[in-house]
């Protein structure tokens, strides 16, 4: 059984999901995080972040964390985003302007221990930041205990991963005609630079890049002819 909590009033964002016996999600104390306004930087709750239409750049981790949602969803302008949760599955309604490109991430910052292991199939292109290009499993498949490291990698055209810590937590992501990727930022208390903290976000995603300023041909989402985009995200445990 998967069970879920949201903070509408605050971004959407996903408070608790608790399966197979355990809570999963990592959570930080940031009073700064129930201040923020559209356009302000970015603030670390933990949980998990609805990013959209960028993870990186601007807005920073997109346009949605800072609104208010209501049971209908959120209104960021260029685009109107909506989510419901039914058993073990979110399904996402997104729409726009046909043609509008946008990147998309369940920003999960997750609680795990420095045994944990992501699992994704052998020979997955991962994109790892620096421009380096591997085939997945690479090192940092092991989540591992702090090293002063801060990484973050996308593991290209993978629709399903599994993190294996004790029990397993699997995502699963649908998005028919849509580029579907795992994005994983390894932050093993290397930032920020300041005052440097332990977080593991293992994040599906549409698209192929962290900021949707860089993304080529085919490495963004983008509404069809329609004005709607859908897609769901599976989530179990074992």
């Amino acid at each position: 059984m998967v069970t879920v909590s949201f903070d509408q009033a605050h971004g959407g964002r996903w408070t608790s999901l608790r399966a197979g016996g355990r809570e999963w999600l990592w959570r930080r104390p940031s009073p700064d995080r129930f201040a923020v306004r559209p356009g302000d930087p970015f603030v670390d709750a933990g949980g998990l972040e609805e990013c959209i239409p960028t993870v990186r750049g601007v807005p920073d981790h997109g346009a949605a964390w800072s609104r208010p949602w209501t049971s209908a969803g959120v209104d960021c302008g260029d685009f109107r985003l909506s989510r419901t949760w039914d058993e073990d599955t979110a399904t996402y309604r997104l729409e726009a302007e046909p043609g509008y490109r946008f990147v998309w991430a369940a920003h999960a910052l997750l609680d795990l221990s420095p045994s944990a292991v992501l699992k994704a199939p052998a020979g997955t292109s991962a994109r790892i930041d620096g421009g380096a290009v591997a085939a997945w499993p690479t090192p940092l498949a092991q989540l591992g205990p702090d090293d002063g490291t801060a990484v973050g990698a996308i593991l290209v055209d993978c629709p399903a991963v599994t993190v294996a810590d004790g029990e397993r937590l699997t995502f699963s992501l649908e998005a028919p005609g849509q580029p579907v990727s795992v994005a994983l930022w390894r932050n093993l208390g290397g930032w920020p630079p300041e005052s440097p903290y332990r977080s593991i976000g293992v994040e599906p995603m549409l698209g192929r890049v962290f900021d949707l300023a860089d993304a080529g041909p085919g490495d963004a989402a983008v509404v069809p002819p329609s004005g709607v985009c859908e897609w769901r995200l599976r989530v179990s445990a074992a």
